[in-house]
């Protein structure tokens, strides 16, 4: 593979047999691929390759490349309209098995997690003035809104605050790795995503699953370009393609056609490998913040 063209970019499944698209196959442990950038094009081709032998196992979709899916986006911004269209994996015993899995896996979650989760409502209750749970509003299966919660990370006056904040993140997402907003118990609760623990509650009620594209709020979605729109034609999720592949260092495009990945690619199997993934991705803290 010529040096040139190709450079690493960051880890993304670690999975099996290689196909014309990326196959996902028992033997994960066995394998790590990356992604790669080709320099020769405008707007860089992402490519999957296999570690060891170099082989090219699946390219991430170019937004030229990609169909513009049907959105409405004023009757949207009316309340009038879905965004999208659903999409995805919509054969019905899939459906069925991923809501299975959603309400087993965040049931066990919850009890799991419950000793961790009452600590630090507690501590946060008291250190916050009796508002531990942030509740935000966010774009969910075909842009409809939902209020996502989390522990609270950032000072109550965040939001006034935000325009004084600089922005490290391309695209419509803000993102800034020394955000002076956040506490000092935020940031240890962020850098191990125990922030996003409540979210298991979103789970529970339908408006999330265990594995799915990250929720966006509504301002970013204005801001979408049209091929963006595409991610939320499934319900979003605890974790993700680009939760276990790097998070935020992630630039916002390639975040974007990760999530469309997962789109064209949505199985159980997927679904699993991704989960698997989401531990060693939390407990090294890469892109949390």
């Amino acid at each position: 593979m010529p040096a040139e063209r190709t450079s690493f970019y960051r880890p993304i499944l670690a999975v099996g047999i290689a196909t014309n698209d990326l196959a996902i196959g028992p033997a994960m442990s066995q394998q790590i691929r990356r992604i790669r950038r080709d320099k020769n094009r405008a707007t860089p081709t992402l490519r999957i390759y296999d570690e060891r032998t170099s082989a090219l196992l699946a390219s991430l979709p170019d937004p030229a490349d990609l169909p513009t899916p049907h959105f409405d986006l004023a009757g949207w911004l009316e309340g009038r309209t879905d965004l999208t269209a659903p999409g995805g994996n919509q054969r019905r015993h899939y459906l069925l098995a991923k809501r299975l899995l959603d309400v087993v896996g965040a049931g066990a979650l919850l009890m799991l997690f419950s000793p961790v989760m009452l600590p630090i409502w507690l501590i946060l209750y008291f250190s916050t003035g009796g508002h531990p749970i942030f509740r935000q509003t966010r774009v969910g299966h075909c842009g409809r809104r939902f209020q996502i919660l989390k522990f609270r990370t950032m000072r109550l006056d965040a939001q006034l605050l935000q325009p004084e904040i600089v922005n490290e993140q391309s695209g419509p997402v803000f993102k800034n790795r020394r955000d002076p907003r956040i506490t000092r118990f935020g940031n240890w609760l962020r850098r191990l995503s125990i922030d996003e623990m409540p979210q298991i509650i979103n789970v529970l009620r339908g408006e999330m699953a265990l594995v799915g594209p990250r929720p966006p709020i509504p301002s970013e979605v204005v801001n979408y370009e049209p091929w963006q729109t595409a991610r939320l034609s499934v319900k979003p999720g605890l974790t993700c393609v680009w939760q276990v592949s790097g998070r935020s260092d992630i630039e916002f495009d390639d975040w974007m056609r990760l999530d469309l990945w997962y789109v064209q690619n949505q199985n159980l199997w997927v679904d699993v490998v991704l989960l698997l993934r989401t531990p060693w991705s939390v407990l090294t803290c890469r892109g949390a913040y």
